[in-house]
């Protein structure tokens, strides 16, 4: 499954936007999913997770509170609403698919999911 991220753009601190992670080429509905962020100069940051069956999910802590995850398997896609946005929040975001089918719990390490899709920029600024 080839996974790709839209919806990113420039908003204004204190703003929101919503991303959206779109599988193509198979189903996501049997993998959970994660969201991932990369700033210029920093490493990898992984961010939140959702069960294959929506019933779980996980944030790390830079993000909780103001990010939600959600998934829709009918339209296959996995989307990530962002509240309460702060300049810190500029990086490109991605998603990624878990390695493991049908994984019991949810993910809570980036290091379970598998390469990476084509991410979108977000822009946070006055």
């Amino acid at each position: 499954v080839q996974l790709q991220a839209s919806g990113g753009g420039w908003v204004q601190p204190g703003g929101s936007l919503r991303l959206s992670c779109a599988g193509s080429g198979g189903t996501l509905v049997n993998s959970a999913v994660g969201w991932f962020r990369q700033a210029p100069g920093k490493e990898r940051e992984f961010l939140a997770a959702i069960s294959w069956s929506g019933s779980s999910t996980y944030y790390t802590g830079s993000v909780k509170g103001r990010f939600t995850i959600f998934r829709d398997n009918a339209k296959n896609t996995v989307d990530l609403q962002m509240d309460r946005l702060n300049p810190e929040d500029t990086a490109v975001y991605y998603c990624a698919a878990d390695k493991t089918y049908r994984r019991a719990i949810v993910p809570t390490r980036g290091d379970y999911f598998g390469s990476r899709g084509q991410g979108t920029q977000v822009t946070v600024s006055s």
